[in-house]
């Protein structure tokens, strides 16, 4: 059994399709970072997830339960969204305390003191939390959300409207409470490097749709397998030279890339049984790197050809483009990235 599961949902609101047929699942102990632009639903699924709404259609688990009508499946889990829910009139250890008490916390004392010094607050402890800075504010919510040891922890935008090194705080923090409280973390977010840092598995929410949804190393690499980029010292064997690489039987694939092999593994320790392939040939070679794409080059080529598919279905141009009849820069740029994933 997932630790979530979402098949076929769809959301709408006063006529307009916000969620179109999502569905993935995430496992049990991950770090799941779902991204998308603003408005995309993210907040929408996650809100049907926590029974907060109905779906439109298809069906949510969390847990193996449907959390609208389940009351001890939502008391194992925690949420946190934007608004971190604390009482700025109250100090650190009083808000987990009210807290503490409507969840029916064991040991409610020892639980508040450890979650403090996880966080690093135990020195702010007793200090208002209108005085905190919004990445303190943000580790207290972070603690008030994982208080009662939940199973799973929804947490919406936890980084929104922090500097770098708040990030870095959260982030570590995230990575952190997944370990040593073994939670499921389902990350609700638009960062893209906090997301490829921290979430081993992600789902592209965009136009309404799930656009990716794979682990991250996958999604990553040129083709959900692992790549090797090889330019030659002399360009002109490049054809002779993938003729051989293609005859490996750890080799799934070589083209011509420019000036270079594009060479996809079917083992992701091959890349020196290739070199020694290659230089027992008697090719040189010059240089050897691993072939991805970032996160962000794969976020913003899905988020753009959601685009051109909602400019298509509202019957602005046969290609999507604007009506001018030319992309801007930045489109034919992120066109140019589009790949197969």
């Amino acid at each position: 059994m997932n630790a979530v599961e979402v098949r076929h949902l769809s959301r709408s609101f006063d006529g307009r399709e916000i969620l179109r047929d999502v569905s993935f699942t995430v496992g049990h102990g991950e770090i799941f970072g779902y991204l998308g632009p603003n408005g995309a639903g993210k907040t929408t699924t996650v809100r049907v997830l926590l029974g907060l709404l109905a779906p439109g259609a298809g069906e949510v688990r969390v847990l193996g339960r449907d959390l609208a009508v389940d009351d001890d499946a939502r008391a194992r889990v925690g949420v946190l969204f934007e608004n971190n829910g604390l009482a700025d009139r109250m100090s650190a250890a009083d808000n987990l305390a009210y807290y503490a008490g409507l969840y029916g916390v064991d040991d409610p004392a020892g639980r508040i003191d450890e979650l403090l010094t996880l966080v690093d607050l135990a020195d702010r402890r007793d200090d208002l939390v209108g005085t905190f800075s919004t990445g303190m504010k943000r580790k207290l919510g972070i603690a008030r959300a994982i208080l009662h040891r939940p199973e799973v922890v929804f947490l919406d935008e936890p980084s929104s409207g922090l500097d770098p090194g708040a990030q870095r705080m959260v982030r570590d923090l995230i990575v952190e409470l997944s370990r040593r409280e073994e939670m499921t973390v389902f990350l609700n977010s638009h960062h893209l490097d906090e997301v490829q840092r921290i979430c081993s598995t992600v789902a592209i929410l965009a136009g309404g749709s799930i656009r990716a949804f794979d682990s991250v190393a996958n999604l990553t690499t040129a083709s959900g397998r692992p790549a090797v980029t090889v330019v030659l010292a002399d360009p002109g064997d490049r054809p002779r030279a993938c003729e051989t690489v293609g005859r490996l039987p750890f080799v799934a694939g070589c083209d011509m890339s420019g000036d270079a092999l594009l060479c996809t593994l079917s083992d992701p320790g091959a890349t020196p049984d290739l070199i020694a392939a290659l230089v027992g040939a008697n090719f040189r070679i010059e240089e050897v790197r691993r072939s991805s794409r970032s996160l962000e080059e794969i976020y913003l080529c899905e988020v753009e050809g959601a685009e051109r598919e909602g400019s298509l279905r509202k019957g602005e141009g046969e290609s999507g483009a604007p009506a001018s009849g030319s992309l801007s820069p930045r489109a034919a740029r992120l066109n140019r990235l589009r790949g197969p994933l």
